[in-house]
């Protein structure tokens, strides 16, 4: 593989063209309106695969949108390497906030892409990074260096949590057989300094809808008198916290790891600054549970946010109304041994119990899944390890994520095997939000790297 960079150099604007069509493609699974864009890219990426080098490509049907399955088996007595990653995208509301259409794809240069960055919703998250492992599956092929087998499962429901992967996972166990699974969703520490995540949260997401008067009213006539729905939702989204950040819900907390001193000092080692972190936030201070830092904060604590809240007149002008119903999604963190089915229905209960008689309240649970931790002492994480230094000059650093990607527990559940998230992505890139992006830097370092960790894998498992 001595001629890696010098092949990812040569092919640099086609690699970039391709994604940039990829890109193009609003593969929107939480939006039914999507739905046949959504079936059109998972074409694309079945049609990248073979044209890559895989020998079997398919679309699998399932309950939802189609898994992308493809292999190149090239002696089953090497070890065999299973690619995870996915087609769909979040939605890109909203959409005032982006300084480009989010599916117009424009490369802009940024302070911390020099060399530009990618900007379309799914340029990082995840579109980009699994199109990483197609051209460096490409490279392979072309250079006869394909060390071991591989398998390819690209879904299309990531984003609105996987609901047929499972189905899907449980049925094909034989096929998607493997020895490892390598996965790049998720990021690292900076451009000059590696990270493997070996920790993610695992996920609750519910909606919840407070139901006052069988109408809207007039305020004037009836404001007072009733219960008002946005009024109470608010109160009582209040009280899920204490006055140190602590969620509220009884039996939250009860199976929480909690890591030791050392452990603590360990991740305290990974490189952090605050003030860079305010200043890239534009915020004044910051904020959460007391007694922990914003780096466990965010990766080794549970958390509880409203992700959206409405309910009466939002138009213009104005309009004097108590809503009858008001609605808000909340999402909760969770760390490992939290179990999430467990936690929302703790979630379920508290909320109901805390909710006054002038209003009835309905939650609705959406989807969720497992925390992950991953040992890193195994021959998976040894090898990505020495691929990241032998490409960025430095050893990764082990961090944990606060991110979640619940089929992981799935994988190590039903295949038996244990997953390397490779990410490449920075906190910067905004996924999620308006103006996501991913440095070209970013996209062609992880094509030079991924086949690195095909060599020392399977070397180390000689």
């Amino acid at each position: 593989m001595d001629n890696i960079k010098q092949y990812v150099q040569e092919n640099k604007e086609r690699f970039l063209n391709e994604l940039i069509e990829l890109l193009k493609i609003p593969s929107v699974s939480a939006d039914s309106a999507y739905a046949h864009d959504v079936v059109l890219t998972a074409e694309a990426v079945k049609a990248s695969l073979e044209k890559a080098g895989c020998d079997f490509v398919e679309l699998c049907e399932t309950p939802g949108y189609p898994i992308v399955y493809g292999e190149k088996i090239i002696d089953k007595n090497l070890p065999t390497v299973l690619v995870y990653g996915h087609y769909d995208v979040q939605p890109p509301d909203p959409m005032e906030l982006w300084t480009s259409p989010p599916f117009e794809p424009v490369i802009k240069t940024t302070e911390i892409h020099p060399e530009g960055a990618i900007f379309a919703r799914g340029a990082c998250d995840d579109k980009g990074q699994m199109y990483m492992h197609v051209k460096a599956f490409e490279y392979m092929i072309q250079n006869n260096c394909l060390p071991c087998n591989v398998k390819f499962m690209i879904e299309g429901e990531e984003e609105v949590g996987s609901k047929s992967l499972g189905w899907f996972v449980e049925r094909n166990q034989e096929k998607l057989a493997n020895d490892v699974i390598l996965i790049s969703d998720t990021g690292m520490i900076s451009n000059q300094q590696p990270s493997i995540t070996t920790g993610l949260r695992g996920l609750s997401y519910v909606e919840v809808e407070v139901t006052g008067p069988n109408r809207d009213l007039h305020s004037g006539l009836y404001g007072g008198a009733v219960a008002n729905p946005i009024n109470v939702l608010t109160k009582m989204i209040a009280s899920l916290h204490d006055e140190n950040n602590h969620i509220t819900i009884p039996g939250f907390y009860d199976k929480v790891e909690e890591l030791s001193a050392d452990e603590r000092a360990e991740m305290a080692k990974a490189p952090f600054s605050l003030e860079k972190y305010k200043k890239a936030l534009d915020i004044e201070d910051i904020h959460g549970e007391a007694g922990y830092v914003t780096n466990e904060r965010n990766s080794i604590r549970p958390t509880l946010d409203v992700n959206g809240i409405w309910g009466g007149y939002t138009g213009e002008g104005a309009k004097t109304v108590i809503a009858s119903k008001a609605f808000a999604k909340i999402s909760m963190r969770l760390v490992p041994n939290q179990d999430w089915e467990e936690i929302t229905e703790l979630f379920k209960k508290h909320f109901e119990s805390i909710a006054p008689k002038s209003v009835k309240v309905v939650v609705k649970p959406h989807h969720g899944g497992q925390g992950y931790v991953t040992p890193i002492d195994s021959v998976g994480y040894r090898a990505a390890n020495k691929a990241y230094t032998e490409t960025f000059g430095v050893p990764a650093i082990p961090v944990r994520s606060g991110g979640s990607i619940p089929i992981v527990a799935l994988f190590e559940k039903e295949l038996k095997s244990k997953t390397i998230l490779m990410g490449f992505g920075l906190d910067s890139d905004a996924i999620h939000s308006p103006n996501e992006h991913f440095g070209v830097f970013n996209y062609l370092k992880g094509i030079e790297t991924i086949p690195l960790f095909y060599k020392y894998f399977t070397e180390m498992n000689k």
